[in-house]
């Protein structure tokens, strides 16, 4: 079997450079044979770009997340153009709103999420949605500006009711499960889950945070992945490889990449 992380903070598992190379060689050998390095600012971004450009079965996402709202950075609309021009760079994120931790004020959050969304558009990008206890605007916002190349609710935290809204939207939104889908008290996630179609759903490590139950006390990594995926299959009562293939599958689609043969 062989997954694909969709999500995974590479650049905050390790500052050193040898650090990140030996976490994303240690995933594939545990049979997680793609990544989506996802960037917290876009300094963040060139550097661990620069870290894993040699690494061709690593991604990256670039964007500004709403924990940089109070400093984008300098022209940070053509730090994204032109990053969007580098080799593995598939997508535009994270991006969204977070209520939780206040960062700045939520006009300024609502502003530069739309501005991001509609950046992705011109660049023909999907998007990585980050929601915290801010889902009804997400929700509202999606449902007027989601990009035409689509867009994933990362570490999805919503319950059914809102993911059978979200469906709405259309067939190119994703729902993607972290490790806390794997925690026993999760009925929310479990609930949505078992409603969703399977065509529908990606799993992430969101390393190095939510790790998965069977490595609780540990720091998260990408080679912890399969554990969340063997609890998906588990859940839906279903053949532990038939969901790897579809949801590699599925993220192949998303992110328009070629299905390995």
């Amino acid at each position: 079997m062989q997954y694909f992380d969709t999500h995974a903070h590479i650049g905050l598992i390790f500052d050193d450079p040898i650090e990140q190379l030996l976490v994303c060689q240690q995933a594939k050998q545990a049979g997680v044979t793609r990544i989506v390095s996802i960037c917290n600012s876009l300094m963040d971004f060139k550097q661990v770009y620069e870290n894993l450009k040699s690494m061709e079965h690593i991604f990256h996402a670039v964007g500004v997340s709403p924990s940089e709202v109070q400093n984008p950075g300098k022209d940070w609309h053509r730090t994204i153009e032109d990053a969007a021009k580098l080799p593995n760079v598939i997508a535009l994120g994270e991006i969204g709103l977070d209520y939780f931790h206040k960062f700045g004020d939520r006009k300024s959050q609502i502003e530069l999420f739309i501005d991001q969304l509609e950046l992705a558009t011109r660049l023909e990008l999907p998007v990585i949605v980050h929601n915290r206890e801010a889902g009804k605007d997400v929700l509202e916002i999606l449902r007027d500006r989601l990009p035409p190349s689509g867009g994933v609710l990362h570490c999805y935290s919503e319950d059914a009711e809102y993911a059978h809204h979200a469906l709405e939207l259309g067939l190119n939104l994703y729902f993607s499960f972290a490790g806390n889908l794997t925690y026993r008290n999760a009925r929310n996630l479990h609930e949505t889950v078992r409603m969703l179609p399977l065509e529908r759903i990606l799993i992430e490590s969101e390393a190095p945070f939510m790790v998965p139950a069977d490595f609780r006390g540990k720091r998260n990594k990408p080679e912890y992945l399969p554990s969340t995926g063997m609890f998906l299959a588990e859940l839906l009562e279903l053949d532990p490889e038939e969901v790897s293939k579809t949801v590699y599958e599925n993220a192949c689609r998303f992110f328009r990449l070629p299905v390995p043969a």
